[in-house]
């Protein structure tokens, strides 16, 4: 007897927790379903599949008033899954343009702007360099990543920290500080620095970021440092973004390393959806041993 009362409190516990859920769930989606400012556009997203872009006039009882440029709807809300709120200036000629998925890095190097807290990508460079980054706080985002080169240990890849601050945020100007710290994997015996076999090297920078995230001009500039000691002259990277259409920008990324290091030019293509990002570009050396057109480079970096 007392096995079946135990189920039955069992499955009682789990119908009330997934209610509560549900509830909670119905309150935070009714309490989205408002007029929206004058400024503001919204989608709704249906149960049935269907993204549709209007402006809700009022709500009554369990039925959403809703225009769009097609007429008025009548949406009941047991088929609203969900309801976004965007500006009308993400218009271009009558279609929306999504947000830049990609808007904190331009390639490898990062812009001034910031992921928000709880945001986050996954990014994998030339297929043998994954990575992450995280925004804890929409000040402070932390990333990483390692090399997975096949037939090689653990001992034997990179890994790097990719940890960034932001300094100040705005719709034109964002302004960020962090730093690149990689552990070096150990090298052979011949090359093997006995005292030292994992040394570190990274470079500390600021960067900042003018302009909006369809279209940017991004400078920065660092201190490289291999085991705390850090390059007298700093490098500076110059580059940025231009939206063209809804699902593909003109990326270009620039380095001038002091030292003996000639000048690094990049520029290419970014395709992407409102998650995903794609990133086809050529990088040359400007020297006269430069190779036409450039070297291939690729990126896929998916948002969360």
């Amino acid at each position: 007897m007392s096995s079946k009362f135990l189920h039955l409190g069992v499955v009682s516990f789990c119908f009330l927790f997934i209610a509560s859920f549900l509830i909670a769930a119905d309150k935070d989606l009714r309490s989205k379903l408002v007029v929206p400012a004058a400024t503001e556009l919204q989608i709704i997203s249906t149960s049935r599949g269907d993204k549709i872009i209007g402006t809700i006039t009022s709500v009554k009882n369990d039925t959403v008033h809703y225009l769009t440029e097609f007429g008025a709807l009548k949406l009941p809300v047991s088929i609203i899954d969900g309801i976004e709120n965007i500006k009308k200036d993400a218009f271009t000629a009558g279609q929306y343009w999504f947000p830049n998925p990609n808007a904190t890095r331009l390639y490898f190097a990062p812009t001034g702007r910031q992921l928000k807290k709880g945001e986050g990508y996954f990014s994998d460079y030339y297929i043998f360099f994954p990575g992450f980054a995280y925004g804890l706080t929409d000040k402070f985002t932390i990333g990483g990543g390692m090399s997975i080169f096949p037939g090689l240990g653990i001992d034997k890849q990179m890994f790097y920290l990719t940890p960034k601050i932001g300094l100040k945020r705005s719709e034109s100007f964002n302004l960020a500080a962090g730093a690149l710290v990689i552990r070096i994997p150990e090298m052979d015996d011949e090359g093997k620095d006995k005292n030292n076999p994992n040394p570190l090297i990274g470079i500390i920078y600021g960067v900042t970021t003018f302009g909006s995230t369809n279209s940017n001009f991004t400078a920065g500039f660092g201190f490289g440092f291999v085991e705390g000691e850090f390059s007298k002259k700093p490098m500076i990277m110059l580059g940025g973004e231009h939206r063209i259409s809804r699902r593909l920008a003109l990326v270009t990324e620039n380095w001038l390393i002091p030292g003996e290091i000639d000048p690094l030019i990049s520029y290419g293509v970014r395709f992407f959806n409102e998650k995903l990002s794609v990133d086809l570009a050529l990088v040359n050396i400007l020297n006269q041993d430069a190779i036409f057109p450039g070297i291939p480079y690729l990126d896929f970096v998916f948002n969360f």
